[in-house]
């Protein structure tokens, strides 16, 4: 072969590489160097801010972009500086030895070796005068914004942002930094700082001006969110008429912002609103390998009649196992009517029928029932109802009919930062049902949940979780109770490792039957491993009384284990293995591990 012919067909070889080495990224950034003149506290701060470390860590190469980032570096470390109290350095950041500002941009060098990163931050700056006027009566500067204190640029806009808030607070909704006069003096290294704030007249609420259409009607919309037309301006009133229409579940977003003044110094709020779709339906399961598998779903209508209301149908299977031996069915119908009796005070209408198959009786009802819920704030709410429950019921007492009318009521007080996952807060809900049941009298029945949680760690990686429950029901005997008044222990919701509903008295014949008191505790150590695992540990108990709390007659039983959690972003899955630890009368003490599977944390 001809060396003509060679060259022909090595040609496309060698054109193949020399595009390739032409695409290939520079390897750039061998080598950052971050010089600060002072202590290593402020080298560390600065650090912290610096985008060309960020840069580093992610290990970008790119010449264009770290020259670029080069250059963003000097307003960077600037502003750091700024909050640290420094109005006098000199910074410099070099690039391969030329100075970044210096390069022009249609000159970016093909590649970026060494970046070296120099600062002399000068002395540290402290408040000579420190002035902010008019104040509201009764108020201070934010800390850290007074003569002799370090003078971070900081502190000067959050006294300047505070004292703006704290005239809006008292209804001057139009209140603004009217001037500034900021010195700094570096003979002396003082800053002297003078803010003038202009308050601006007294502004009372106006109108709910509503800018875009929506599904619900604009009355129904302003009678929702409440805005007091009339009264003086307040940032909190604009925030709960905000939140009371999103609490409705009809609107994707809701935004509402300030009007000009008008004439007589009232301002008009500016709505805008997005709609959810008005249908949703969704499904959900649980498994345990005692209790067995447990399906539910629901359909929801946001906006039925057009005015907000909130239709919900609901059906769940729970307790599915091979016999179908505990098999529970349920069908619920729910309407919610928004600011039926006032802004804040919803109305509801229910149905329900049921058909339950438990350990210890089985039962037909029906429910149905009428009442109003009430949000007293943003973390406290509650419910008061009238209600009327059909029921035949076959348990160790033999069939039995009844009939009761019910009020039932509830307060529950809410503060923890996430329901589904909670690091930190508490949760205490009270329900008190009193009732009165055709073939046995009068009687009371009530229940206390309360829960707590606290961080630990940087990251609140480690949190402790804990609940307290306790029931009690009086009035009827337990023979005369109907059985869903009863308490029972066992199961995932009250002790895992336990079988579902074992822990109760004997009723002659094999039977068993619940006691009229309860009190329950679960206590989880639960440690963040990744991102998105987390490792569990419980342990629960669980105590009932066949006639009351303190009654001779009584049981106890626990249980411990240890779970994972998988955190998809809406919640947790959990996946929790169990054994008894102590066994009470009804259970057995089993061998082989109990696993429960959900979605959210247990409690």
């Amino acid at each position: 072969m001809g060396q003509r012919a060679l060259a022909k067909r090595l040609a496309p070889r060698s054109l193949a590489v020399a595009m390739m080495l032409w695409a290939a990224p520079a390897l750039s950034l061998d080598q950052l160097t971050f010089n600060v003149a002072g202590d290593d506290a402020l080298a560390d701060d600065l650090k912290s801010a610096s985008l060309l470390a960020a840069a580093e860590a992610e290990g970008r190469t790119d010449p264009r972009d770290l020259v670029a980032t080069a250059r963003a570096e000097y307003e960077r470390l600037l502003n750091a500086l700024y909050n640290l109290g420094y109005y006098g350095p000199v910074i410099r950041v070099r690039v391969d030895g030329a100075e970044a500002a210096e390069i022009p941009s249609y000159r970016v060098p093909n590649s970026v070796r060494r970046i070296d990163v120099s600062v002399n931050p000068g002395r540290q700056f402290h408040f000579g005068q420190a002035r902010i006027t008019p104040l509201v009566r009764g108020t201070q500067p934010v800390d850290g914004f007074e003569t002799g204190e370090v003078a971070r640029a900081g502190v000067i806009r959050d006294a300047a942002s505070n004292a703006v808030d704290d005239w809006r607070g008292r209804g001057r909704a139009k209140a603004e930094v009217q001037d500034q006069n900021l010195t700094a003096n570096h003979a002396t290294s003082l800053m002297n700082a003078r803010i003038w704030i202009d308050p601006g007249p007294l502004v009372r609420f106006g109108q709910l001006r509503q800018l875009n259409p929506s599904y619900v009607r604009a009355a129904r919309i302003r009678r929702i969110a409440g805005l007091p037309t009339g009264e003086v301006y307040s940032p909190e009133k604009v925030d709960q008429a905000a939140n009371r229409l999103r609490r409705t579940g009809a609107f994707s977003s809701v935004a509402m912002r300030e009007g000009p003044l008008n004439p007589d110094d009232s301002m008009d709020m500016l709505l805008t609103v997005a709609d959810m779709k008005p249908r949703r339906f969704g499904f959900g399961a649980e498994l345990s390998s005692l209790d067995g598998l447990g399906v539910s779903g629901f359909w929801l209508h946001r906006n039925l009649f057009g005015g907000a209301e909130r239709f919900r149908f609901d059906a769940a299977l729970s307790g599915i196992t091979l016999g179908l031996g505990n098999l529970d069915a349920e069908l619920a119908l729910r309407l919610g009517l928004p600011a039926f009796v006032g802004t804040d005070t919803d109305a509801y209408v229910m149905a329900e029928a049921d058909y339950l198959r438990e350990p210890t009786f089985s039962a037909y009802q029906g429910e149905a029932g009428a009442g109003i819920k009430r949000y007293f704030s943003s973390t406290l709410e509650g419910e008061l109802g009238l209600g009327y429950m059909w029921s035949r019921v076959t348990d160790s007492q033999g069939t039995r009919t009844f009939s009761l009318l019910k009020v039932p009521g509830s307060l529950t007080w809410d503060r923890r930062d996430d329901p589904l996952d909670a690091t930190r807060g508490s949760y205490l809900a009270v329900e008190l049902e009193p009732f009165y049941d055709a073939g046995n009298g009068p009687g009371v029945w009530g229940t206390i949940d309360g829960r707590l949680y606290t961080a630990f760690g940087d990251d609140d990686d480690f949190v402790i979780a804990a609940r307290v429950q306790a029931g009690a029901v009086v009035g009827p005997t337990p023979a005369q109770t109907h059985p869903e008044y009863l308490f029972y222990s066992g199961g995932g919701g009250t002790v895992r490792g336990q079988p579902y509903q074992s822990l109760s008295f004997p009723a002659g014949g094999g039977n068993r039957i619940g006691g009229q008191a309860f009190v329950g505790g679960q206590v989880e150590a639960r440690y963040k491993a990744t991102d998105k695992i987390g490792v569990v540990g419980f342990f629960d108990v669980g105590y009932i009384g066949a006639s009351g709390v303190f009654d001779p007659v009584n049981a106890w039983h626990s249980g411990a284990g240890v779970g994972v959690r998988y955190d998809t972003g809406l919640g947790p899955i959990r996946l929790d293995a169990a054994l008894p630890v102590h066994n009470g009368p009804g259970g057995s003490l089993l061998n082989r591990v109990q696993l429960y599977v959900g979605i959210g944390q247990t409690f």
